[in-house]
C-alpha cells in the first residue's frame, strides 16, 4: 500500500479571481442571481409526490437552473428531487444520504461542485458589517448576527 500522491479533487477549490486562470482550460460562467426565469419544467420521472413536486419547483428557480436547462439535465435534477425526498426520511440510509451529497455537488448545488464547475453567482455581494466601535472595526455583536443570519 502506498502513501501520500495525488487525490481526486484535493487541493484549493480554483479561484475566479486568480491572475492565471489560462491554466484551468475553460473559463467561468456567471450565473444570474436573481435565478432562472421561466416556467418550471414538466416533472420526467414517474408519479411525483407531492413533496417532490414542491422541490422540483424550487430547484428550477435556482441560479444553477439555467445550466440544466442549457445542458438538458431534467432527468438528472429530477433523480436528486427524488433522493432528497427519499433522504428527507426518519429512517432514511447514510448511502441515501451520501447519495444526496454527490448529487449535489455534480448539479452545482455545493460550493466545491460550483467551483469544479467553474461557475460562480453574480451580483451577490457578502453581508457587510455594521460598525460600531470607534475604530471602525464591527463589534463582537455584530460579527454574530452575520454568522446567525439575525439582523
Amino acid at each position: 500500500m502506498s502513501s501520500g500522491g495525488a487525490r481526486a479533487r484535493s487541493g484549493p477549490a480554483p479561484d475566479p479571481n486568480a491572475l492565471r486562470r489560462d491554466r484551468d482550460g475553460s473559463s467561468w460562467v456567471t450565473l444570474p442571481a436573481a435565478g432562472r426565469q421561466g416556467e418550471t419544467p414538466d416533472w420526467p420521472l414517474s408519479r411525483a409526490t407531492s413533496r417532490e413536486l414542491g422541490l422540483w419547483a424550487r430547484e428550477w428557480l435556482r441560479p444553477q437552473a439555467v445550466m440544466w436547462e442549457a445542458n438538458g439535465q431534467d432527468e438528472e435534477v429530477a433523480m436528486y428531487v427524488r433522493s432528497l425526498a427519499m433522504a428527507e426520511r426518519r429512517n432514511a440510509t447514510v448511502a441515501s444520504r451520501t447519495l444526496v451529497r454527490q448529487q449535489q455537488e455534480a448539479l452545482g448545488l455545493s460550493l466545491p461542485g460550483m467551483a469544479r464547475l467553474h461557475w460562480r453567482i453574480g451580483d451577490v455581494s457578502a453581508p457587510k458589517l455594521r460598525s460600531t466601535g470607534t475604530d471602525g472595526r464591527p463589534s463582537a455583536k455584530d460579527r454574530w448576527k452575520v454568522l446567525d443570519g439575525g439582523g
